[in-house]
């Protein structure tokens, strides 16, 4: 009589059991039954695959062991007791000379890092706070931080391959300022030209660190040098791109956490700004209107960034990486020959390159770089000398009401700052809460892309005196 299904299962695995059970006392009992007393011959293996006699066991495949090593290799088990991870040299031009030691990280800070990044992603889809940055970052975070995946490691993790490749030099930051320009009108600015002194009232955030450096070295026994802290210095300018270039060329040790700090405070503006706003104004002020701005020809659009490059070259030539690219990605959208140019440069470039100095900068989002007194102090110095920025310009523009006939709403005040456009659309939303009809985001447009040459200028000024 023919077996049915169910009892065909059950033979086969009634055979499977007998085999694992065979496997088991084979495993544990030869060893016992070995006659060579070589070490070779702990665990048959070597009967069994050629090569493995120089081993001395350290692949031993008995059950005991293989069970162990399954149990080691959990993330429970990693989180619990860490992970030996190799630190490498601070600078890649000196990893030659440097030694790498090995340090132990406890497993709960690699917990806590993980747990920042599901806030980070938290923040950026529930609370729509810049969703096109922080996922990114939300993410990096969270994968270099997994205990034995290795993609922050060197020199094959991916993570590690982002991060060395673009965002560790000055390559991803340039293009992402040629992208800016594409992406940019500054038509806005043209058109009311004293709007830049908004732009760079904005910039006091910048040099106001600065003395933040000092008394943070005076009283909480830092000890970071001028030109580390003309590097934290650019956090206040809410310019990621800007506050990596000059890192890179002032302090790359402290490149990782700066470039963390002015992404996050560029991604959180609408959460900081909107108090900085409302404390400084009073409710008639924020009702001001302000006038429509008159067109601006497409000649003063083309010939403005060539005349901020030779300005630029003839003043400032440390500025001019990052002024130049922005010229060159905003004169090829404006020039109107090359559409092509101008739109892979403002859509796909950028997307891509977006993506990747996002990863890269949640890469480094590590318990070794974050979890130590610096980096805080990085970290507080930031959100210092971004609310002084903001407060800047806004101020600026209560002191220009003194002297002028047609008063400016001093909430554009606050896209001095050169997170572009957000700080201009924080502007233009913290306005309508108080007049349905007051439209102002052409008119702080015209500081905010200010703001970006504004912390360009201040980055050339850093890089000239201390670089």
């Amino acid at each position: 009589m023919p077996l049915t299904k169910s009892e065909k299962n059950k033979k086969i695995a009634l055979i499977m059991c007998a085999i694992l059970a065979c496997s088991f006392v084979i495993s544990l009992v030869s060893p016992v039954l070995a006659e060579d007393k070589n070490e070779t011959a702990k665990t048959g293996l070597e009967r069994v695959i050629k090569r493995t006699e120089n081993w001395n066991g350290k692949y031993d495949i008995s059950v005991s062991k293989f069970v162990q090593n399954i149990g080691k290799s959990t993330g429970i088990y990693k989180m619990i007791h860490g992970e030996e991870k190799k630190v490498e040299a601070a600078h890649e031009t000196h990893a030659a000379d440097a030694t790498e030691d090995e340090k132990q990280t406890p497993g709960w800070q690699y917990l806590i890092m993980i747990g920042i990044g599901f806030l980070i992603v938290y923040l950026a889809v529930a609370k729509g706070f810049e969703p096109l940055l922080l996922i990114p970052i939300g993410f990096g975070t969270i994968l270099v931080n997994i205990l034995g995946a290795g993609m922050g490691d060197g020199p094959d993790g991916m993570l590690h391959i982002i991060y060395k490749a673009g965002v560790g030099n000055e390559f991803f930051p340039m293009l992402i300022f040629m992208g800016i320009g594409a992406m940019t009108d500054f038509g806005p600015l043209i058109a009311n030209p004293k709007m830049a002194l908004l732009g760079g009232a904005a910039q006091l955030g910048v040099f106001f660190t600065l003395f933040g450096v000092a008394l943070m070295n005076l009283f909480l026994g830092t000890d970071y040098t001028i030109l580390q802290a003309g590097a934290i210095s650019i956090i206040g300018g809410a310019d990621g791109p800007t506050s990596i270039y000059v890192s890179g060329k002032l302090a790359p040790e402290m490149m990782a956490v700066i470039a963390v700090a002015a992404y996050s405070y560029m991604a959180l503006v609408p959460m900081i700004q909107p108090p900085i706003m409302k404390a400084l104004t009073s409710d008639k002020e924020r009702h001001i209107k302000m006038d429509q701005l008159r067109p601006v020809s497409k000649t003063e659009k083309t010939l403005f960034p060539l005349l901020l490059l030779v300005l630029t070259i003839l003043l400032l030539p440390p500025a001019a990486p990052l002024i130049g690219m922005l010229a060159f990605g905003n004169f090829v959208k404006q020039c109107g020959v090359v559409e092509r140019l101008s739109k892979t440069m403002e859509n796909e470039l950028m997307n891509i390159v977006s993506i990747l100095l996002s990863l890269g900068v949640g890469s480094q989002m590590s318990p070794d770089k974050i979890m130590k007194k610096e980096a805080i102090g990085i970290i507080i110095l930031g959100l210092v000398a971004f609310a002084v920025a903001t407060a800047g310009g806004i101020i600026m523009a209560k002191i220009m009401n003194l002297f002028l006939k047609k008063k400016i709403n001093p909430l554009i005040g606050s896209a001095g700052v050169s997170a572009v456009p957000m700080a201009a659309r924080v502007s233009n939303k913290v306005g309508l809460e108080y007049d349905p009809s007051n439209f102002l985001l052409m008119n702080a447009m015209g500081p905010n892309v200010s703001g970006v040459i504004g912390t360009a200028i201040a980055a050339g000024v850093f890089i000239a005196t201390f670089g």
